[in-house]
């Protein structure tokens, strides 16, 4: 992306963290909280390269707007600063830990926290040196993210209180997540939360400006509406084509919603999530099949809900008509609740295709039967 605001389209956000930074009160805790793709981990990436860099003068802290082309900048962009500790799921790919090596990467456990940052005794009996008690390399603090914190599990999240609530002087954490609802209310309580929300049209036009992509009109047209001011996720659209879900699916579903049922769209709905997935893994060996599968899945439900909105939004729909996609919205909420149990994701699938025929398809007329 070209030179331009680091944080696009959340002044709110920036505003409070710029506050905090100036205030020279900086709270240790913090929770960034929103939607996927609004921008959450690049703000705290942003609050650690303002810290932990003796260059940050005022109007840098002010505006969240990182130094350039300084020496702390240059080691951070290279990912080898030694006080910037990111904590994500996939870390158990190069754990030291077998067992970790081993999971599935679908949560962030507490051994996973005590090697990277709390320290001591794992479940292998490897006692590990806490990082956040470590004193900081160069000299200018610590900084630790936690990103998809909504992963960490309730082990760790208890884990963390104590030093949530009372870190090392010059120590910030902070914890990014879309689901803060999935973070304990004694983990929420003890740091200072920020939202964030989908960018206006505007910001998301300047995101266009910036990102370098240049799809066709219908190409862009399907990342927008399918992102609804995440660029993070118009970015995952257009990486991976899932305009071409849209396409194919969409006959299957419209079938569907007339009162007719393909039974092979809960087939085909797995089988694009199972390449989706499969593609992230060839492209990364340290990928877990797992976790490209909830994101595949989640990505599948992102566009169904665009489907269910955009009927909603139709002026011209009976109450009847509004009624029933309002039943295909709880039939999608269920499918998210089946995923998030680890339910058979082919079992999933069949139950909302099945549950989508139902609840969309116009009643029979009187004496008659819905087609099934």
């Amino acid at each position: 992306m070209t030179n331009g605001p680091f944080i696009l389209g959340q002044p709110r956000a920036v505003t409070a963290l710029g506050r905090a930074l100036c205030s020279g009160r900086m709270h240790h805790a913090w929770i960034l909280h929103g939607p996927r793709g609004t921008g959450k981990f690049r703000a705290a990436e942003a609050l650690a390269r303002i810290l932990l860099d003796p260059a940050s003068e005022a109007t840098h802290r002010r505006s969240l707007e990182p130094p350039r082309d300084t020496p702390v900048q240059r080691l951070i962009d290279a990912g080898t600063h030694p006080d910037m500790h990111v904590i994500r799921k996939e870390l158990s790919a190069v754990s030291e830990s077998r067992e970790l090596r081993d999971r599935k990467q679908t949560n962030i456990p507490l051994d996973l926290l005590r090697e990277r940052m709390l320290g001591g005794t794992s479940g292998d009996g490897r006692h590990h040196e806490s990082a956040v008690f470590r004193t900081a390399a160069l000299g200018h603090g610590k900084v630790f993210i936690v990103d998809e914190a909504e992963l960490l599990d309730a082990d760790a999240q208890n884990a963390m209180l104590k030093t949530l609530e009372e870190p090392p002087a010059g120590t910030v954490i902070v914890l990014v997540t879309q689901r803060e609802d999935q973070l304990l209310a004694t983990v929420r309580s003890r740091c200072q939360r920020v939202p964030f929300g989908p960018l206006a049209p505007e910001a998301m036009q300047e995101w266009w400006n910036r990102s370098g992509h240049a799809p066709g009109a219908e190409d862009r047209a399907f990342a927008e509406e399918f992102a609804e001011g995440a660029p993070g996720m118009a970015e995952l659209a257009l990486r991976h084509g899932l305009r071409a879900w849209a396409q194919e699916l969409g006959p299957m579903l419209t079938e569907a919603e007339s009162g007719g049922f393909n039974p092979a769209m809960a087939d085909r709905m797995a089988a694009l999530a199972d390449e989706f997935a499969a593609g992230i893994v060839d492209a990364d060996e340290r990928a877990s099949k797992d976790a490209a599968n909830r994101l595949a899945v989640r990505l599948m439900a992102r566009l169904l809900g665009v489907r269910i909105r955009r009927a909603l939004h139709d002026h011209s729909a009976s109450p009847a008509a509004l009624a029933r996609w309002l039943g295909a919205s709880d039939a999608l909420h269920e499918f998210e609740q089946h995923v998030d149990r680890n339910v058979n994701l082919k079992l999933a699938f069949a139950n909302l295709a099945a549950q989508w025929a139902q609840r969309t398809a116009p009643a029979p007329a009187a004496g008659g039967a819905r087609a099934r």
